[in-house]
């Protein structure tokens, strides 16, 4: 029996996929023409993509206030590859600390109300070594089940995993949370984390319920603001938007949204942060972010100050398009944010939708199992600051030919408890 066995048994057979387990198969979709992944972009200017010499409008990047295409951002990078070249050839305790990384892990502290910051080379890394290096294998780390795979990844890695001491709530259900403090003493160590906002369905954690409940458990609180930072709170993320800053203990957040760039951070007091850079192993062992990508969030952060306007638009305008997508009998989740799933539920008729939709010139994203339980099969969209209300307006066109051919349910979820 050979190692890569598997492998061409999952390529070869269409069918191989159920034998293992895999919630999706990629080859028939491959061969049925609907194959929604891997889509070699040609060309992308923000709110628009060329692929295949056709033009598609967008609605399906993290670009939420559409800063990846701003000449200040661009204009930061470039002078950034004249100054510093294009890498750092090293990780940041050897000879990859420049003094651009030491001014953006300033400028992150003060935008999130926080006094030290840390950037990594990648968000996922950001997760994956703050929470290995922080929970030891007395702790607790607590969870919503809907949370990014990189927390899940994390937790994993933390020794904390290896006592079986991860637990997961039911989302953003503060009942079964505090059901979890109960189950432990008070004096037990304590680590919850929460998306900010779900990259999945858009919605926002309860972070009002979730801080009183932290600090009568004595846990210790840690937001992923991945899809927080540039959407809530004037830009600054989740904590800012309930004014409860000073309550939580970490904020973690990614350059690859509205940030324009690469790259991720993690930001709390001097001394966890201290703790953090001399143990996490994803940030000692990689090579640090590259000057441009260090220089675009910077320029980025500036634009985010100097024109709030562009947070309340992509807000208002998703407010509009959740509106107008309900009114075609669309689910459209719980969400509240620039993130808006259209809940399909059948993984086909799924993939047919996301085919018509991108046929008809606008690109979504297809979000099936494993990333989705099978009955939220979805299509997630998410909207930009730079849509124009044409743009938006044939998007609802297209949604209204998509409904009409595949005649497509407003079915809501199952109750999480069932899934």
């Amino acid at each position: 029996m050979d190692l890569f066995d598997k492998c061409r048994e999952f390529y070869a057979n269409p069918r191989f996929a159920q034998k293992i387990g895999y919630p999706t198969n990629p080859r028939l979709a491959q061969a049925l023409g609907l194959y929604p992944y891997f889509i070699p972009i040609e060309s992308a200017e923000g709110t628009e993509v060329v692929v295949d010499n056709k033009r598609l409008i967008m609605l399906g990047s993290n670009n939420y206030l559409g800063l990846t295409h701003h000449p200040r951002v661009k204009a930061a990078a470039v002078e950034a590859i004249r100054k510093y070249g294009t890498s750092c050839t090293g990780s940041r305790f050897l000879n990859g600390t420049l003094s651009i990384h030491v001014e953006l892990e300033d400028e992150l502290a003060r935008f999130t109300g926080k006094e030290k910051a840390l950037v990594f080379s990648t968000g996922y890394q950001t997760n994956l070594g703050t929470i290995a290096s922080l929970a030891g294998k007395e702790d607790i780390i607590i969870t919503d089940r809907e949370a990014h795979a990189s927390i899940i990844d994390g937790i994993r890695l933390a020794p904390a995993q290896k006592e079986a001491k991860a637990r997961y709530f039911r989302h953003n259900d503060v009942d079964d949370l505090e059901n979890i403090f109960l189950s432990y003493p008070l004096e037990q160590r304590k680590l919850v984390i929460v998306d900010g906002v779900f990259s999945m369905g858009g919605d926002i954690a309860p972070l009002p319920q979730i801080v009183p409940l932290c600090q009568k458990y004595g846990a210790r609180l840690m937001v992923d603001d991945a899809h927080s930072i540039g959407v809530l709170g004037q830009g600054r993320g989740t904590a800012y938007h309930f004014n409860c800053v000073n309550e939580v203990d970490l904020i973690m957040g990614t350059f690859s949204k509205s940030l324009a760039s690469l790259g991720g951070f993690i930001a709390g007091t001097k001394e966890v942060i201290h703790w953090i850079q001399h143990f996490a192993r994803p940030f000692i062992f990689s090579a640090s972010l590259p000057p441009p990508n260090v220089a675009a969030v910077l320029a980025a952060l500036e634009i985010i100050r100097e024109e709030p306007e562009r947070v309340e638009k992509v807000n208002r305008m998703a407010g509009k398009m959740r509106t107008e997508l309900k009114a075609l009998n669309y689910n459209t989740g719980s969400s509240q944010t620039p993130i808006i799933p259209i809940i399909i539920g059948d993984q086909f008729k799924t993939l047919q939708a996301w085919d018509v939709l991108f046929k008809s010139g606008v690109y979504t994203n297809a979000a099936l199992p494993p990333a989705v339980p099978s009955h939220l099969s979805m299509l997630r969209t998410s909207i930009m600051a730079t849509h124009t209300e044409d743009q938006l307006e044939k998007v609802l066109s297209v949604f209204k030919l998509v409904k009409k051919k595949l005649r497509i349910q407003d079915r809501p979820p199952k109750d999480e408890a069932d899934g």
